[in-house]
């Protein structure tokens, strides 16, 4: 199983970018494809259709486009489900110790990383990252 994952801008700017692919390696997870890209406006529109049309939606590209961002394709069983519990809430103060948010998020915009929700979703995410 696979699975799209992208460290966002706040994790490069805070040089976290090491320690959470170090967390995701040391979870047994194999990250098969990786590369660093900034993100247009029209990729945040597609990749947040679900809120592209919400009050707050201008900040989101504000921050998503303010430098580059890591994105990755990792795989391991039940992967999805795995990374989203590494990745912790959402909502930093939701997110629980020992959890990349919930040991390095300080606001809900900023949450340093982005992961798929579903393996249909992974899919989609990937081919639209990676054309794969």
């Amino acid at each position: 199983m696979r699975t799209y994952i992208m460290l966002k801008p706040d994790a490069l700017k805070r040089r976290l970018a090491g320690e959470i692919i170090s967390r995701i390696e040391k979870k047994g997870y194999e990250i098969t494809d990786m590369k660093m890209f900034t993100l247009t406006e029209d990729i945040l529109k597609e990749h947040y259709a679900h809120i592209a049309n919400l009050p707050f939606f201008p900040d989101i590209v504000k921050f998503m486009t303010s430098g580059p961002v890591i994105g990755m394709i990792v795989e391991g069983p039940d992967v999805v489900q795995g990374m989203r519990n590494l990745m912790g809430a959402t909502k930093c103060l939701e997110a629980t110790a020992g959890t990349i948010r919930g040991d390095f998020a300080f606001t809900n915009g900023e949450n340093l990383i982005h992961g798929s929700d579903s393996p249909e979703n992974a899919e989609i995410e990937i081919a639209r990252f990676f054309g794969k």
